[in-house]
């Protein structure tokens, strides 16, 4: 089988370290060789060789909290959250090919609008039918029933969503039944939303081991939106895989984090923090609570990562894009930040959006790496972007994006050849 061959290219290749000159081959969706520059080509009979020009190679980005449904994006402002749902539909494959214009190759849902629809969403990608990362799809987020869910329940509007464990149980087996991978619960409240609710509890320890014992039956992943200190252990004694924010860990919720180091990812969600803080609404909207609350966070989080950092825990970026002040297509910008405010070198922020973004996927052997062996989900970038993290904010910067040996922007201008 014929290949392609990559030349006069610098290669990040996932972990820390620089990029450095070199060759790398790819044949059918895999790398199968990757070699210093200056050794003999790497080329094949037939093979199309590019010549970059010194541009940068890399693994595909990695979104650690997608939110494909959610409605804004950098090619089309939404103002509310709500779509009808033809429109939801089709702004959620809309917000899948805009993602991987922006150069992530992959997703992992933090949660969807509607119960099927990433499901069938991935099942679209997945055989080829439309363009878009390679996604661990959720369902809707799971919240405790107010009165009217409750209402609705009996009237068999709403599915699987009633209190107590006995229906946790029935949720996390309705989800994984659609072919949902990951199952996320609002373990606590938020501030932004509700002054004071970040410390509220929505769950008690009942339900979410039901939760827990059913992903592990059913073969799903937990994810936990968890502020407080309380919803960070609630999640960690029950066998949550993915946490996002824990913003207000205490001392021992930390060492629970490092402690369950080797099995947990955690996604803070910088990127809808800084957003908040900059964001002009119009007169009619007062975000002055929800400025007051991400000024908090913010100032936690920049104690908190770094501390968790240096006890072994995996940090990844995904900042909760899809808000109308924080859309859809910006979510390079948490590379940027986790350098800016939690010290991160640029090379550590693209290992976190790489290699351990392919260890969330559940594909750390074959995902997120330039290796041998490796998935073909690359990038050619104009410019290094460990010297400037920034360039990947730039999709005119991303001169070739492929995923899984196919392009989805074929590189331009690049001489090509094809080896005798």
């Amino acid at each position: 089988m014929s290949g392609m061959v990559f030349e006069d290219i610098r290669v990040f290749d996932g972990s820390a370290s620089l990029p450095f000159p070199a060759q790398v081959r790819v044949e059918g969706n895999r790398i199968t060789a990757v070699a210093t520059a200056g050794t003999p080509s790497l080329a094949h009979p037939g093979d199309t060789v590019y010549a970059c020009g010194g541009a940068t190679l890399m693994p595909g980005l990695v979104e650690a909290h997608a939110h494909l449904s959610w409605p804004s994006s950098v090619e089309r402002f939404v103002p509310g959250m709500s779509l009808p749902t033809e429109e939801l539909v089709l702004t959620t494959a809309r917000n899948a090919r805009i993602l991987l214009d922006h150069g992530f190759t992959s997703a992992y849902s933090a949660g969807a609008l509607n119960k099927r629809v990433e499901v069938a969403l991935a099942e679209q990608i997945n055989s080829g039918g439309m363009p878009g990362p390679r996604l661990v799809a959720s369902s809707i987020e799971r919240t405790p029933p107010v009165a009217e869910d409750e209402q609705a329940l009996s009237a068999g509007e709403v599915d699987e969503h009633g209190k107590g464990p006995d229906a946790v149980r029935a949720f996390v087996r309705g989800c994984a039944a659609m072919g949902a991978r990951s199952v996320k619960f609002l373990l606590s409240g938020e501030d932004a939303l509700q002054p004071g609710a970040s410390q509220l509890l929505l769950y008690t320890e009942a339900e979410a081991r039901a939760a827990g014992d059913a992903a592990r039956e059913h073969g799903v992943w937990l994810a936990a939106h968890a502020q407080a200190a309380e919803a960070v252990k609630m999640a960690l004694r029950n066998g949550f895989r993915v946490l996002y924010h824990c913003t207000y860990a205490d001392d021992e919720a930390l060492d629970m984090l490092a402690a369950a180091r080797d099995d947990i990812f955690v996604a803070p969600a910088i990127g809808i923090i800084q957003a908040t803080l900059e964001a002009n609404p119009p007169p009619h909207f007062d975000m002055s609570h929800m400025k007051r609350s991400a000024a908090e966070v913010k100032a936690l989080q920049q104690k908190l990562i770094p501390a968790l950092r240096a006890r072994g825990v995996r940090i990844l970026p995904g900042g909760d894009y899809g808000f109308p002040f924080n859309p859809n297509g910006r979510n390079a910008r948490d590379l940027a930040l986790f350098v800016e405010l939690f010290g991160y070198s640029p090379a550590e922020a693209l290992h976190a959006a790489t290699a351990l973004g392919g260890e969330l996927m559940g594909m750390g052997h074959e995902l997120g790496r330039i290796a041998t062996g490796y998935l073909a989900d690359l990038l050619i970038v104009d410019g290094d972007p460990c010297q400037d993290v920034t360039l990947l904010q730039d999709k005119q910067r991303l001169l070739g994006i492929m995923k899984d040996g196919r392009f989805h922007k074929t590189p331009a201008g690049f001489l090509q050849a094809v080896a005798a």
